[in-house]
């Protein structure tokens, strides 16, 4: 049962927590929003669209940020009550840190559950349904983009119209050419009025024209030849419909062509049968990487608790320096060895699982000191060479 020393704890832990977790979504968030305004700029609800996929990619950010906002909230957390000393008023009253470390624990418990529903379910669902965002944007048929008397180019057509109204999806004055290529020529297509319709059991509209010119070249002259070949059609038409290429968003490609849209499980089950898109290394890579971000969440609480306690008049300033920088560490050995696996075939349990023992042995043998030695606890050798370091420059400044 949850005592008044547990939720105290708890409520000490959860406040920077939560806004180390709500910082971190939106510095990395941000970086990507930038990136999809380039891609949705100028298309019909682009700014619906920009919020769908940082929405997507949320669950894939989660696996990253969780982490370390738990290992933040810890640091800062323990670090005011070491200040105020209130970590020792409760040692004094019999409750060891390992006692208070107790809810910190739940919490990574249930944070770890959380990260396994996010990274192992919802982040393969939400990259696919991200993917199919980007594949229903740069699929759209040409007319989504059209600006009134701007030339505009999409694929291999050029096109532009004096007047429009697409709340209607009526034109005015349309001039569309389309480049084939010099074997298969060209075509040329003017209308005074026009307008998009959908076709039954279509899935791309086709434009309608009205009062419309047509010139057709079969294909570009040779102009090397000695007589040139008349290859020109030419036609006046009353009304003429115009198929456009677009492929709707339902007809995506099936999920699962690459390791990053497979669940956990299914990863899992098909480590010997990858999918087109992938390989055997790189679903081995992905597996253990994902499995590692789950349970490192506790190791990482273990990690930051005695790199958060102060020690009365030498409090160590640059604890939280070496603590941040044993976390961006992890990371980095952890997606470099990810990326050995994936790319060289190293054996995950060499390339990812043996720094994370290491990290893990580290820990747990802080903590032991932390809460059941008597010695002053130390960085020791960097305390040391730190405070060596300081006596000399303090030296040489009173010489």
């Amino acid at each position: 049962m949850f005592k008044i020393v547990d939720r105290y704890v708890l409520r000490q832990i959860l406040v920077p927590l939560g806004s180390a977790l709500l910082i971190s979504l939106l510095m990395l968030l941000a970086g990507r929003m930038l990136g999809f305004l380039d891609v949705t700029l100028g298309k019909k609800n682009s700014f619906t669209a920009v919020f769908k996929m940082l929405a997507y990619l949320t669950p894939n950010y989660l696996g990253l940020a969780v982490p370390a906002a738990l290992y933040l909230g810890i640091l800062f957390a323990f670090n005011r009550m070491s200040k105020t000393h209130e970590v020792e008023a409760m040692l004094a009253s019999g409750i060891g840190l390992n006692r208070l470390f107790r809810p910190v624990l739940l919490l990574s418990g249930v944070l770890m559950f959380c990260n396994l529903v996010a990274i192992g379910w919802m982040q393969p669902y939400g990259r696919y349904a991200y993917r199919s965002v980007i594949y229903s944007l740069t699929n759209v048929e040409v007319f989504d983009l059209a600006k009134e008397g701007i030339f505009m180019k999409a694929g291999n057509r050029t096109f532009i119209v004096d007047h429009l109204n697409q709340s209607e999806n009526k034109f005015d004055h349309l001039f569309i050419f389309q480049d084939s290529g010099m074997a298969k020529g060209s075509e040329t297509i003017t209308a005074n009025t026009g307008r998009l319709i959908n076709a039954n059991g279509q899935t791309a509209p086709v434009l309608r024209m009205e009062t419309s010119k047509r010139l057709r070249l079969d294909a570009y002259p040779d102009y090397s030849a000695s007589q040139l070949q008349q290859n020109a059609i030419t036609a006046d038409i009353a009304s003429a419909d115009f198929p456009l290429e677009q492929v709707a968003a339902n007809v995506f490609r099936p999920r699962g062509t690459d390791e990053r849209e497979l669940t956990v499980w299914e990863l899992f089950k098909r480590q010997n049968d990858p999918p087109s898109g992938s390989s055997l290394n790189l679903m081995q890579a992905e597996l253990h990487n994902r499995i590692l971000k789950i349970i490192a969440i506790p190791m990482l609480a273990i990690l930051a608790l005695p790199f958060a306690l102060s020690r009365g008049r030498n409090p160590d300033a640059y604890r939280f320096g070496i603590a941040v920088l044993l976390l961006v560490a992890f990371n980095v050995v952890i997606e470099q060895g990810t990326i050995a696996t994936s790319l060289s075939g190293v054996s995950p349990w060499l390339s990812m699982w043996g720094p994370f023992m290491g990290y893990a042995g580290f820990a747990l043998m802080r903590f032991w000191s932390a809460c059941f030695k008597l010695q002053a606890e130390n960085t020791s050798p960097l305390s040391d060479l730190v405070s060596w370091l300081t006596e000399k420059v303090r030296w040489r400044a009173e010489a």
